[in-house]
């Protein structure tokens, strides 16, 4: 049994609900369903974000620019959302 199918029999136990995972260059969302988890497209969590782009950009800018400015460019992203609403 791999590694990765024991993590995810470990969280299906557990009842996590949601769970993201970096696959392949990709982030990926899954949500448990029927004691599966399944891919969405959307976060339920955060239903009105753009979670997946920005979780990509973010990924691009660590490489670009190094992880560091990368967080700090991402949470001024945050703020600003969060001040306009």
């Amino acid at each position: 049994m791999s590694s990765s199918k024991t993590q995810l029999d470990a969280y299906i136990a557990l009842g996590v609900p949601e769970l993201w995972r970096y696959e392949k260059n990709q982030l990926n969302i899954y949500t448990l369903q029927a004691d599966l988890y399944q891919r969405v497209d959307v976060s339920p969590t955060f239903p009105a974000l753009p979670i997946l782009d920005w979780v990509a950009d973010v990924l691009e800018q660590s490489v670009a620019i190094g992880r560091s400015p990368a967080l700090r460019a991402f949470r001024k992203k945050i703020q600003t959302l969060k001040s306009e609403l």
